[in-house]
């Protein structure tokens, strides 16, 4: 995966103003790199349509080329890793997140018995400069990265996608919010 970018602003956020980029987006975060033409299967759309619109997502950051994988006419798009401060687009995130672990907890039950070691939910409480927590959200990146869904070749027998999620924010951020809740 591409090394995240800035901010959300305003105006990147207009790159989302459509449902269909939206839904779009999501696929490719869900299911890796594609084309206009697969997205377009799968959305019951046109791939003059979903052209189009990967063209905007990739005009405002959201997407990208995935370098070596054009044949031909076809072009092969890919989510861009975004770390941002806008705290809609955090707000959104988390709550994807949320309904995505709520629904692996849903069906918990029924994961098979070689899986059930590879699931782990925990946390950790880190004392961290900004720089060193700009570091650990770089090197998490590139460990995930390593494992990347969409590579050439397609996954390998036995494998499924995995969901990994991760958080790293200064926890005065919110006991500062706590605590003017506090004294109303």
């Amino acid at each position: 995966m591409p090394a995240p970018t800035g901010a959300l602003g305003p105006h990147s956020l207009r790159g989302l103003a459509h449902p269909l980029r939206v839904r779009m987006l999501a696929l490719l975060r869900e299911h890796g790199a594609s084309t206009a033409t697969r997205l377009a299967e799968r959305l019951g759309e046109s791939s003059g349509t979903t052209s189009y619109h990967l063209r905007q997502l990739a005009a405002y950051g959201f997407v990208e080329d995935v370098p070596g994988r054009a044949a031909g006419r076809e072009r092969w798009w890919r989510p861009v890793v975004r770390r941002n401060d806008n705290a809609g687009h955090l707000r959104a995130a988390a709550a994807d997140g949320f309904q995505r672990l709520h629904e692996f907890l849903g069906a918990a039950a029924e994961l098979q018995p070689e899986w059930q070691p590879a699931v782990g939910i925990g946390d950790h409480t880190l004392r961290l400069t900004p720089a060193q927590a700009v570091d650990l959200l770089s090197r998490i990146g590139a460990l995930v990265s390593a494992y990347s869904a969409d590579e050439p070749g397609g996954p390998g027998a036995g494998t499924e996608q995995v969901v990994v999620q991760w958080q790293v924010f200064p926890r005065f951020v919110a006991s500062k919010q706590a605590s003017r809740r506090d004294h109303r």
